[in-house]
C-alpha cells in the first residue's frame, strides 16, 4: 500500500510511515470518495477542518 506524508503531499515510504503515524497516511485503491480526510483518526473532515488543520489533513479523491 502507498502512504502520503500531510505535510509535504509526497508519497513516503510504509517505514517512514511507520514512524510518523500522526502526519502521514496510507492509502488503499479502491475508494472513490472526495474529501478531506484527517491523518490522525482516518475519519472525512469538512473543507473548513482541512483548512484550519493542514499539517494533520490530506485531500482524498478529487478533493483540492
Amino acid at each position: 500500500m502507498a502512504a502520503r506524508s500531510a505535510r509535504t503531499g509526497r508519497f513516503v515510504t510504509n517505514k517512514t510511515a511507520a514512524k510518523n503515524p500522526r502526519t502521514t497516511v496510507t492509502i488503499s485503491n479502491g475508494s472513490k470518495a472526495n474529501g478531506y480526510r484527517s491523518t490522525i483518526t482516518g475519519r472525512f473532515v469538512q473543507p473548513s477542518t482541512a483548512q484550519r488543520h493542514p499539517d494533520t489533513t490530506i485531500p482524498q479523491g478529487g478533493a483540492a
